[in-house]
């Protein structure tokens, strides 16, 4: 298997677990990943929020953790990626105001890499512009936008995952499993055991 080089954006208040375990994850089978953030650099820190389901009419929101940077944003260029990953939380609500950001993940779409969007990373796709004539799965409140987007919404559960060409979305942190799995396979990864 070839590694390869990862980009995930993140911003402060992105999703703790949708940020932590794919960062951690993709590394342990040998990719390369690369953590940014809008103006920050390598060192920098976001801070995260631990989303939950606790049967109320949303999820709750509790303080996360300091995650530390391992990239300058400043130095990224897509070309230089083979994939990329979006997680959620509150992040891509104000990233998608970012016209650099914009343009990367267009630039991914464009080129058909592989992009793995869970949660509220369907904000940033749906600003974007690249869900027009595609389906996928976010956040149930973050349908609104994928449809106006010209996006189809894929309504699943919590833990299950949507694969369309080279795109893998899922609804929240939940569908890690499913999510991160397809998205592997996206990338060619072969894990033998």
């Amino acid at each position: 298997m070839a590694a390869k080089k990862i980009l995930m954006l993140v911003g402060d208040y992105v999703e703790d677990y949708e940020t932590m375990v794919p960062f951690q994850a993709l590394q342990m089978v040998g990719h390369t990943v690369h953590a940014v953030c809008p103006d920050k650099k390598a060192g920098d820190t976001v801070r995260t929020a631990i989303h939950d389901f606790e049967g109320d009419q949303t999820y709750s929101e509790k303080p996360g953790h300091n995650f530390v940077l391992n990239f300058d944003f400043a130095a990224v260029r897509a070309e230089d990626y083979d994939a990329l990953v979006v997680p959620g939380g509150r992040s891509p609500e104000y990233l998608r105001l970012n016209d650099q950001v914009l343009g990367l993940v267009k630039n991914f779409a464009e080129a058909k890499k592989p992009i793995a969007a869970v949660c509220h990373g369907a904000q940033l796709l749906a600003a974007a512009d690249v869900l027009k004539g595609r389906a996928c799965s976010a956040y149930p409140a973050c349908a609104p936008e994928v449809r106006l987007a010209g996006g189809e919404f894929v309504d699943i559960a919590v833990d299950k995952a949507h694969t369309e060409g080279n795109l893998v979305t899922a609804p929240a942190w939940p569908a890690h499993p499913a999510w991160l799995t397809a998205f592997l396979e996206l990338l060619g990864t072969r894990i033998t055991l």
